[in-house]
């Protein structure tokens, strides 16, 4: 009867961890405020993707923003202009192993090229598809349109000779009425010339930029990178809930005490600002980008940006 009753016991305990296991993500340590922001922000990209027949077969080959931690069983895509440089940090950081140092010890300038980041786009297709159904995957997003006033901002407004010459001068060329534009970004700046963001926008719209490849990743929309209907994130952080929410995803995991997410002190894009960055666009064409980030908006929770779409 004993050796019954310690059997019994034992595959309870057994059971137990199981549940605790599966239910991990959604109870989030217990807090049941958190777990409600997680629950809502899954569910509604779920029914989303229901509603819309968003799904269908991934195609392995495009998931080249996702990178792989095998040692904590992580998988995160990355998103250009949301924290991603920070999170590849964390990532490099913990390919190292414990004791773990400051994400804020690798510099900005190898951060996107280190060699300890691992793609999950790399592994063969047998590979992928059992890391993807058992590791832990997450993402975070951002407001679609500041994250691509962010991007001109980064890309057009300082000083960056390779985006300048790959898409500065033909935006210059073609949309802002410069037959020569200057060589390099610097002679641009010397020269008076500046890129508009109604220039960007119009390139944006135009159906020639996309007829032969898709968006440059810093303003190819966000489920295109990350492809959420057809990939079951366990976690979804937001921009403008950064701190709160990587410290949230940190402690799930159990690392909240080895490894701090670094703290953000540059300026962000803040959405009081995007009236004034439109100001200068014409409704038709706000309303025509709106439509190109629309799914953004609705699958990961943005409202519509009334604001600069209303007359």
């Amino acid at each position: 009867m004993g050796a019954v009753h310690t059997g019994f016991l034992l595959l309870l305990g057994a059971a137990l961890l199981i549940i605790l296991s599966f239910d991990q993500w959604d109870m989030l340590n217990g807090n049941k405020e958190k777990w409600n922001v997680q629950h809502l922000r899954k569910q509604r990209i779920k029914e989303i993707c229901d509603k819309e027949a968003l799904s269908g077969k991934i195609s392995f080959k495009n998931l080249k923003n996702l990178i792989v931690d095998d040692a904590h069983g992580l998988i995160y895509c990355y998103i250009p202009k949301v924290a991603c440089t920070n999170w590849k940090r964390v990532f490099i950081i913990l390919n190292k192993g414990e004791p773990y140092s400051d994400p804020m010890s690798i510099p900005d300038v190898s951060v996107h090229t280190d060699k300890r980041l691992n793609y999950l786009c790399d592994l063969p297709e047998t590979e992928i598809k059992v890391k993807l159904k058992h590791y832990t995957k997450f993402l975070f997003v951002r407001d679609p349109f500041i994250r691509l006033i962010s991007a001109f901002r980064d890309k057009f407004f300082k000083i960056n000779e390779p985006f300048y010459k790959n898409y500065g001068r033909y935006i210059l060329k073609r949309y802002g009425n410069h037959s020569k534009p200057p060589e390099t970004f610097k002679q641009a700046l010397e020269s008076g010339i500046h890129l508009s963001f109604h220039n960007f926008i119009l390139y944006l719209l135009d159906p020639e930029t996309r007829k032969c490849n898709p968006f440059e990743p810093h303003w190819r929309e966000m489920n295109r990178l990350c492809r959420p209907c057809l990939i079951e994130y366990d976690f979804i952080g937001h921009q403008e809930t950064l701190q709160e929410d990587a410290e949230q995803l940190l402690s799930t995991l159990n690392l909240q005490s080895k490894i701090k997410f670094p703290v953000s002190y540059e300026n962000m894009t803040i959405s009081d600002q995007m009236v004034d960055w439109f100001k200068a666009v014409p409704l038709e064409d706000r309303k025509k980008l709106y439509k190109i980030y629309e799914k953004d908006f609705k699958l990961f929770g943005y409202r519509k940006p009334t604001e600069v779409l209303d007359d």
